[in-house]
C-alpha cells in the first residue's frame, strides 16, 4: 500500500531557527485479485507533525511524531487475515555539514505497527536511517544512504540501501529522492517537470514493505502480517508558496504480496496480488 509522494527535493536547506511542518495523505487502493482466490482493497490515512531547529552552521535537529491507519477489506469474510492496522512513529532527525560540500543525515526512529486490538508494544521496532550527500556542483547533490531496523521477530534485522539525489537536469526537469509521507522504507525516486513556478508533474516509484503484529483472534492469533509492493504513480503538484505543497496522484501497485506468519514466526500463507489501481492526495505545510 503506497503512502504518498512529494516531488519537492528532500535535500533543500532549512531556514534558521525553529521551523514546523505538518503533512499527511489519504490514499485508496482499488480491488486486487489474490492468487488464492478472492480480492481485497485498502485505504490509508497518515498525519505527521515535525519541529526542527536549524543553527547558524546549518546543523539541524528536530523531532517528528506521526499516526497512520491502514484499513483492509477482504471479499471473503471467512478468510480475512487482518483489518484495521495502526502505524505510530517517533523520529529524531539530525543533519550537519562536514566541510563546504558534504552533508550527513541521521534519523533514529521508533515505530509501532499493530492491528487494532493487539498490544502496541508487541508491534514495536526501532532503527536508524542515515546517509551522506556531496554537492558536486550547483545542480547535483548525491550520496549513499542506508536503513537498519529491528523487526517484530526479536532476532531479525532489516537492512536496505538507498540513494540520496537532488539533480536539476535543467531549469524544468529534476530527479530527486523527495521524502514519501509515511513511507515504510527509504526514499523513493521522483522525476518531476515544472510546468511553471507553482505547478509540476511527476512520476514516482518506491519499494514499500510493512510488517505488523496481529491481535489474538483471527487466522493467526498474535501472529505477524506483511504487505509489500512497488507503487508507481503520476502526480500533479501545486505549490502556491514555499510553505505549502498539495499533490494528487494516480497509478498502480505492482508486484504485491501478502504474507501471514503465526506467533512463532512460521509462515502460514503467502499470496501475490494483481496490479491494483491507486489514487490519493497529500499535503505539506511549513511555517
Amino acid at each position: 500500500m503506497i503512502f504518498g509522494f512529494f516531488a519537492s527535493p528532500s535535500l533543500a536547506q532549512p531556514r534558521l531557527g525553529w521551523g514546523y511542518q505538518i503533512d499527511g495523505l489519504a490514499a485508496y487502493q482499488g480491488d486486487a485479485d489474490l492468487s488464492e482466490g478472492g480480492e481485497f482493497s485498502a485505504s490509508r490515512i497518515f498525519l505527521r507533525t515535525t519541529a526542527l531547529y536549524t543553527f547558524q552552521d546549518d546543523t539541524s535537529l528536530g523531532v517528528s511524531a506521526s499516526f497512520g491507519r491502514l484499513d483492509y477489506n477482504f471479499s471473503q469474510a471467512n478468510n480475512q487475515p487482518w483489518e484495521d492496522i495502526r502505524d505510530i512513529r517517533v523520529a529524531v532527525p539530525l543533519r550537519f555539514g562536514v566541510g563546504n560540500a558534504t552533508t550527513v543525515f541521521i534519523s533514529p526512529q521508533v515505530r509501532w505497527d499493530y492491528q487494532s486490538g493487539a498490544e502496541a508494544s508487541d508491534g514495536r521496532t526501532y532503527g536508524v536511517f542515515a546517509g551522506v550527500a556531496w554537492k558536486l556542483n550547483e545542480r547535483l547533490t548525491i550520496g549513499p544512504a542506508f536503513g537498519v531496523f529491528s523487526q517484530i521477530e526479536d532476532n531479525d534485522i532489516d537492512f536496505f540501501p538507498a540513494l540520496l539525489v537532488d539533480w536539476d537536469i535543467n531549469d524544468r526537469w529534476n530527479l530527486n529522492t523527495g521524502s514519501g509521507v509515511g513511507a515504510t522504507q527509504g526514499p523513493g525516486l521522483t522525476l518531476s517537470y515544472a510546468l511553471n513556478d507553482t505547478m509540476n508533474l511527476a512520476v514516482s516509484a518506491r519499494y514499500e514493505r510493512i510488517r505488523f503484529r496481529l491481535d489474538d483472534d483471527g487466522l493467526a492469533p498474535n501472529g505477524v502480517g506483511e504487505d509489500k509492493s512497488i507503487p508507481v504513480v503520476i502526480s500533479f503538484g501545486y505549490n502556491p508558496n514555499p510553505g505549502v505543497s498539495l499533490n494528487v496522484f494516480a497509478g498502480a501497485e505492482l508486484d504485491g504480496r501478502l504474507t501471514l506468519d503465526d506467533a512463532n514466526g512460521a509462515e502460514l500463507s503467502r499470496q501475490s496480488y494483481d496490479t491494483a489501481p491507486l489514487v490519493g492526495a497529500a499535503f505539506r505545510v511549513r511555517f
